[in-house]
């Protein structure tokens, strides 16, 4: 009797955990892209900020990713981080140009170098995408150039957008919330140079260093 009673409950049980171990073939796929993309995080300087930013858009990936993909979201999380800055301390200066004229002078240099960053990363995501994935290019070393030289631009944009701030430039909550966000761009844009430089690498040992039959 003890026998007819446990058999169907080790049936359901040997059921129960063929499903769960018999993972859908899409979340594999996915599991494979965070996985990819927390190996690569581990060349940059960020590390845990580059797998927590690139991590949110596995689920827009249903195949494995390539090098240039992810450095492409990279700096597509870059210019965000840009865009986001760039919002606020266009906020915080429209604030300070009707009551306190000096302080305005600091935020706007600070905002002069955050536009001209946004303007830098936009150029380096329009230029990767006119590196072809597959096949060679002659053009590859041209592309490849402008986007490391504009993202260096961006990097040394983020970094002397607080240098006009002084002690008692704006109050301290504001200068707060400016110098987080600006660190977090600063440091999201280090992590995509660090995934664009890995991937022109490989492209050109794969590609354009490739001999010819």
């Amino acid at each position: 009797m003890a026998l007819k009673i446990s058999l169907p409950f080790f049936l359901l049980s040997l059921l129960v955990l063929t499903l769960v171990r018999a993972e859908h073939p899409v979340v594999r796929r996915r599991s494979r892209a965070r996985a990819f993309i927390e190996l690569q995080c581990r060349t940059t300087l960020y590390p845990d900020l580059c797998v927590r930013c690139l991590s949110y858009y596995v689920s827009n990936f249903t195949t494995t990713l390539s090098h240039q993909q992810l450095a492409q979201i990279a700096l597509k999380v870059s210019l965000e981080r840009a865009e986001s800055t760039q919002a606020y301390v266009t906020e915080v200066a429209m604030e300070l140009k009707q009551r306190k004229a000096k302080d305005y002078r600091a935020v706007k240099e600070c905002l002069d170098q955050i536009n001209d960053g946004v303007d830098q990363l936009t150029n380096c995501i329009k230029e990767t995408r006119m590196i072809k994935e597959n096949g060679t290019t002659s053009n590859f070393p041209w592309h490849a150039s402008n986007v490391q030289t504009w993202m260096s631009t961006a990097l040394t944009d983020a970094s002397m957008c607080m240098d006009g701030f002084s002690s008692r430039a704006i109050e301290g909550k504001k200068k707060a919330i400016i110098k987080a966000k600006v660190l977090n761009l600063e440091q999201a844009t280090s992590n995509a140079l660090a995934l664009f430089n890995r991937f022109a690498a490989r492209y050109r040992s794969s590609h354009v260093n490739k001999p010819k039959v």
